[in-house]
Formats: structure tokens, C-alpha cells, sequence
């Protein structure tokens, strides 16, 4: 019974809310975007490997057996007797080539190097891109629930308002014209409320399609929380990191370092190349169509092998120009990388100054639009103020609490796309923004 009574408690009990760190490790663990570039990253690394065993030897072994069937059947005057017979053959062969000089072998390595840099870039894209998309969603939940709250206050008050005016009507102390405007006022707030709830339930599938499940309440924003300017409070800063170390550049530069190298290799394809081969090989018998008798014979050989391309219809030199086209292509995609990125630190930069900037005067609008809706309560009570008045002033007031709401998410969230740009957003930066979350 004690059992059941236990149970029975702990279901009544609300689950407790998330907060955004662990929202963000349920993504890393969930998220389809992020697990694909996990395993692209993990297939990326394998290009070192592939690309050494180019400077390294080639072993190979081969072995064959045949079976063979002679038949003799003697024709002509005084033939002797018919006679078959079987016998089989049986091949082994080890053979080994190193390369000795093949210049594009080890520029073929150096590729992989950057094509390795290169992975490791765009998962480290992947892994901002997640940041982003998950405090993005988060705070998105968050502004949602914000707006639904403040649509059903706004509404509750409107209902008040909308009950005084008719009482004032009854007793003749105000028009019909006041009950009007506050029952439109009331329809609308409905309306927007059901607008509202459907934003939030959008709102929250978004959400749990990156982390792979729902939940029932996030916790939100601390009620005085303090946002601050980037550190450091200087664009060029940004900018100059942005140039330097976003990753989009870093990806670009990998792509442009990788066309350069095989430019070079194309060039090598005019050139001779030389190997190290060598080769042992077991040879044995049965018999053979002139005799019954077995034989083992076994070779080896060991020497260097020279190849030089002499003539292939033009394919070489075709290669080489094609490859020279690509290494512009990629250095103009590289100069474009830059400017994007330098571009997107600009624009997050003043987004967050704008935005810590629009956050105090919204504060600041809060307490002029509170005061606002009490000066109009009480002009209406003494008859200075009519109930459209009122209205409006609760308008506003409900309004201004939504922008703040906005203003605080989407400031924080340019916080995190600033240092994204700068390809310096990690994960404890998402430590630091779960601070600022409500306990």
C-alpha cells in the first residue's frame, strides 16, 4: 500500500523543466544533422590513411591451379595403343612494387592532409550550426509561451474592462459605444489566442525535431536578467577573426590548398616515374603434353621499372589546364568565403549592440506604458478618460512586455551567431547563456 501511495505521488508530481544545456546534449545525442556530420567526419579521416599507403610498397599474391586431361589416340598403318592421362598445374605468385619517383604520390598525400583539415572544419560548422539552431529553437519555445501568457492576461483584463463598461452602461454612467469597442476588443484577443497556441505547438514541434523528443516545460529567462555588449566591444576584432578563423574560410582554404596540389600533380603527369618491383614465384607439375614426369620450378626478380607517358592524345595537357581553372575557380570562392563571413560578423555584431540597446528602452518603455495604463484606469473611474482609452493603454502595455520578451531572446541568440561567425562559438558558451535561465 505504502508502495502504491509512493507511485501514485511521484505521478502527480509535475515533470521538472529543461533547461538549454540539457536540451543541447539531447540534441548532440539526437539531432540527424549532427549525426551525419559525425560520420562524414569519421569518413573524411580515413583520407590520411589512403593517402600514405600511396608512398608506401604494394604486396600482392596470386595463386592459380589447372586441372589438364591428355588424350593420345594413334592413327594411321601400325598404330600404337590409345593411352589419357591427367596432370595439373599449380602457380603462386608474391610480387612487390615501392614507388621510388612519383612526385604526384606525395602531393596526393598532402591532399589528404587538407582534405582531413577539411572534415574537420565542417564538423566543427556542424557543431556551431547545432548551437544555434537548438538556442534558436529554444528561446523561439520560449517567445511563444511569452506571447500566449501575455494574449490570455490581455485577454482576462479586456474581460474586466468589457464587465465595468457594461456595469457603467447600466447605471448610465457610459455609452453603449464603451461595451462595443470593448467586446470587439475581447473577440480579437480570443482570436489571438488561438493564433498564439498554435505558434507554440509549431514552436514546439521544431524544437523536437532537432533533439528528438518533447517536453513539457523549458525554463525560461531570469525576470531581470542583464545582457551586455560582445567582448570585446569592437567590430574590427570581430571582423578580423571572422577573416581569419570562421569556418566557412577554413573549409575554403582547405578547398583551394587541395586544387593548388593538384595543379602540381597534373603538371607531374608529363613526368617519368620509377618503381622498385619484385617478384617470386612457384611453379609446379604434374606432367605436361610431352611428359609424365613432375617438376617444381621456382623464379624471382628483383629490378627497377621506368614508365614515361610519351603520348596520350592530349588528355595530359587537358588535365592540367582543366586543373589550373579549378585552382582560380577555388581562390575567387575562397576571396567570397571571407567577404560572406566578414559580412555575417557585421551584421551579428550590430544586431547584438542594437538589440542589448533596444532591450533598455524597452524596459525603459515598460515602466512609461505601466504608468500609462494606470493613469488611463483611473482617468476613465473619475470620467477624464473614455474605455477606448483604457484599451489602448492595456494595448500597449501587453505589447511592450511581448517585444521585451522578443528583444531579450533575439539579442541572445545574435550573441551566439556573433561568435559563430567568428568561428569561436563553443559549448560552454551555451553554459554561460543556461546561467542566465531561471532556476
Amino acid at each position: 500500500m505504502r508502495a502504491l501511495t509512493l507511485a501514485v505521488v511521484f505521478l502527480a508530481l509535475p515533470a521538472a523543466a529543461q533547461d538549454l544545456q540539457q536540451v543541447y546534449r539531447d540534441a548532440k545525442a539526437n539531432d540527424a544533422q549532427y549525426a551525419a556530420a559525425r560520420y562524414a567526419l569519421q569518413a573524411g579521416l580515413e583520407k590520411l590513411p589512403q593517402g600514405r599507403a600511396l608512398l608506401l610498397p604494394t604486396i600482392n599474391a596470386t595463386a592459380s591451379t589447372t586441372t589438364n586431361h591428355l588424350s593420345v589416340e594413334p592413327y594411321g598403318p601400325n598404330p600404337v595403343a590409345a593411352s589419357a592421362r591427367p596432370f595439373y598445374n599449380r602457380n603462386y605468385l608474391l610480387s612487390l612494387s615501392q614507388p621510388l619517383f612519383r612526385p604526384q604520390n606525395w602531393l596526393q598525400y598532402n591532399q589528404a592532409e587538407q582534405q582531413v583539415r577539411q572534415s574537420e572544419a565542417i564538423f566543427g560548422q556542424a557543431g556551431q550550426d547545432l548551437i544555434v539552431r537548438v538556442a534558436q529553437a529554444y528561446f523561439d519555445v520560449l517567445a511563444a509561451q511569452d506571447t500566449l501568457s501575455l494574449v490570455g492576461a490581455q485577454k482576462a483584463a479586456i474581460s474586466e474592462q468589457l464587465a465595468q463598461a457594461k456595469r457603467n452602461f447600466e447605471v448610465g454612467t457610459a455609452t453603449i459605444t464603451d461595451t462595443h469597442e470593448a467586446q470587439a476588443r475581447f473577440d480579437l484577443s480570443a482570436a489571438q489566442e488561438i493564433s498564439a497556441q498554435n505558434d507554440l505547438d509549431n514552436k514546439k514541434k521544431t524544437l523536437s525535431q532537432i533533439v528528438g523528443k518533447e517536453y513539457v516545460e523549458l525554463r525560461p529567462l531570469r525576470a531581470q536578467v542583464s545582457l551586455s555588449p560582445p567582448n570585446p566591444n569592437n567590430m574590427g576584432e570581430w571582423v578580423a577573426l571572422a577573416e581569419k578563423q570562421a569556418y566557412p574560410v577554413v573549409i575554403q582554404d582547405a578547398t583551394t590548398q587541395i586544387s593548388q596540389l593538384q595543379a602540381r600533380i597534373a603538371k607531374y603527369g608529363h613526368y617519368p616515374t620509377v618503381d622498385l618491383v619484385a617478384t617470386y614465384g612457384q611453379t609446379e607439375q604434374t606432367g605436361s603434353t610431352i611428359s609424365a614426369n613432375s617438376s617444381q620450378l621456382n623464379t624471382g626478380t628483383l629490378g627497377l621499372q621506368l614508365a614515361v607517358p610519351i603520348f596520350q592524345g592530349g588528355a595530359i595537357s587537358s588535365r592540367e589546364r582543366e586543373a589550373a581553372a579549378n585552382y582560380e575557380k577555388s581562390k575567387q570562392d575562397l576571396e567570397n568565403a571571407k567577404r560572406t563571413s566578414v559580412l555575417q560578423a557585421q551584421q551579428s555584431y550590430l544586431s547584438v549592440i542594437n538589440g542589448v540597446a533596444q532591450v533598455r528602452a524597452l524596459e525603459q518603455a515598460l515602466v512609461s506604458s505601466q504608468s500609462a495604463l494606470d493613469s488611463n484606469k483611473l482617468g476613465y473611474e473619475v470620467g477624464v478618460r473614455i474605455n477606448i482609452d483604457v484599451l489602448n493603454a492595456q494595448q500597449q502595455l501587453f505589447s511592450t512586455r511581448r517585444d521585451l520578451a522578443v528583444a531579450r531572446y533575439n539579442t541572445i541568440t545574435s550573441h551566439l551567431r556573433l561568435k559563430a561567425a567568428a568561428g569561436s562559438l563553443r559549448d560552454e558558451d551555451v553554459e554561460e547563456v543556461n546561467r542566465a535561465l531561471a532556476q
